[in-house]
């Protein structure tokens, strides 16, 4: 019985260190001196396009926005990867408290919300996917989150009729919450193959530098506001 609680004891310790080091709500200061409050922490919340699907490590979205952050900011910048492969956003919205759980008092200081392509690719009534977004932007809005909301576009294939109504779900939910919008989160590369894999969706390393390149000076000024 000693020896149960004496391993017991000792895996709790050993979690409660790997989470301490780890955590997303963690950082470790850019330069000498600098704390961990004083690291602006973003939250990147969506689905494999967030996820980093079909990269190596440091090609994705999350890893190279944080590198461009720190290199065109005067304050270091954490970007939590928080992408789900194949989730919509309905799968979001039933995530997204256990996202904000692990930072301070659950609040980031930027949430970057991209989700919905999935919902587009499998036909997901788009009435459904306009109350999730809503939902999502609610919640962090009724909290003072400021969130970022990525815009993506129904795939064509599914018509006009739908496009009508899954198109400016983001918008309005921008308006409707006065929170910033940038409009199509694949911009300059959906569609090019020299800028995506070979399944024609996801974005490769390039691929994602021009969308970093693109979302990263609107980040940068939602920091300093």
């Amino acid at each position: 019985m000693k020896v149960n609680q004496t391993l017991k004891l000792f895996f709790y310790t050993l979690t409660a260190v790997i989470w301490t080091t780890f955590a997303p709500g963690s950082t470790v200061s850019a330069t000498d001196g600098e704390s961990a409050a004083d690291t602006v922490e973003i939250l990147a919340f969506g689905d494999s396009l967030t996820a980093g699907y079909g990269l190596e490590a440091g090609d994705g979205f999350t890893d190279q926005l944080e590198d461009w952050l720190n290199a065109n900011m005067n304050v270091p910048v954490k970007v939590t990867n928080a992408g789900v492969s194949g989730d919509t956003t309905s799968g979001g919205r039933s995530r997204l408290e256990w996202g904000l759980a692990p930072f301070e008092g659950g609040r980031p200081d930027l949430v970057i919300l991209t989700l919905g392509g999935n919902d587009g690719l499998r036909g997901i009534d788009p009435k459904i996917t306009r109350d999730n977004i809503d939902a999502m932007v609610g919640l962090l809005t009724e909290r003072g989150i400021p969130v970022l909301i990525g815009g993506m576009m129904a795939p064509p294939n599914l018509g006009p009729d739908y496009a009508e109504i899954f198109n400016p779900s983001y918008k309005a939910t921008a308006e409707k919450y006065g929170q910033p919008l940038y409009p199509f989160f694949l911009e300059g590369v959906a569609a090019d193959p020299a800028l995506n894999q070979t399944d024609g969706i996801h974005p490769n390393a390039e691929g994602v530098k021009i969308i970093v390149n693109n979302i990263g000076p609107v980040v940068k000024d939602l920091i300093l506001r």
